[in-house]
């Protein structure tokens, strides 16, 4: 099984580099490497908004759509970006080997 690995920068600027596992969802890649940052509280069943990250804007055509529930979550984040997403909508793969995420100062 590939690893390919992903930079997660805290709002500190602290950066964690860590490897993922092919289809796992950049949520459970953080969540189980300790990255703070990520509070998670539904577990990955995008119904909050606790592990929005923002991606950095050289890798967003690289992902999927925004469904109208991921949409909706986002939507209730007042710190909400143009490059917004919930990590638990993003699963690892091989295309995005190197991605950088930043996580937000605050999860609501």
């Amino acid at each position: 099984m590939s690893c390919p690995a992903l930079s997660l920068l805290e709002h500190n600027g602290t950066e964690h580099v860590v490897d993922g596992n092919n289809g796992d969802s950049l949520m459970v890649i953080a969540t189980s490497n300790l990255v703070p940052g990520i509070d998670a509280d539904c577990g990955g069943e995008c119904s909050c908004a606790t592990c929005h990250v923002l991606v950095d804007s050289a890798w967003l055509s690289k992902l999927n759509e925004i469904s109208e529930t991921e949409e909706s979550m986002l939507d209730l984040n007042p710190d909400r970006e143009p490059n917004s997403r919930l990590s638990c909508q993003i699963d690892m793969s091989d295309d995005l080997e190197g991605i950088v995420i930043n996580l937000p100062e605050f999860q609501y």
